[in-house]
């Protein structure tokens, strides 16, 4: 049975930090969440939560994106369907969008350039309208 396969075991570090990023509305870093964890009275060690992050990407329970400046940010996936995001880059308020406008878009480039589909992901990072006001 392979890695990502593997049925993950539960433990309350794992719960907790499900719980966090549940609370969180929007994409967190690993050492925010670290914080929020300790602030809540929970004993998490970061490299667990990096762990516990990466074990629930490869689950597709979380999903993970990079900032302008390389940082990888977390968030609970609202859905299992394939999706994008658009992300404020104020607030880290997110939104998931399903558009067969960019998955064909994606065909179109891919093909374009000699490459056959596999898989893609798109990200748009902008100003929310709460924080534009």
């Amino acid at each position: 049975m392979s890695e990502s396969n593997r049925p993950q075991r539960s433990t309350k570090q794992r719960s907790a930090l499900k719980d966090a990023l549940e609370g969180a509305g929007g994409f967190r870093t690993a050492q925010e969440l670290h914080d929020e964890l300790k602030a809540g009275g929970r004993k998490v060690g970061l490299t667990t939560v990096y762990r516990n992050l990466q074990a629930l990407a490869q689950s597709g329970e979380v999903d993970v994106l990079r900032t302008a400046e390389g940082e990888a940010i977390y968030r609970r996936c609202a859905t299992n369907e394939h999706h994008h995001h658009l992300v404020c880059t104020e607030c880290g308020t997110s939104v998931e969008v399903a558009s067969d406008e960019i998955e064909r878009w994606a065909v179109r480039v891919a093909r374009r350039h000699g490459f056959k589909p596999v898989e893609h992901t798109a990200e748009v990072f902008g100003v929310c309208s709460t924080c534009t006001y």
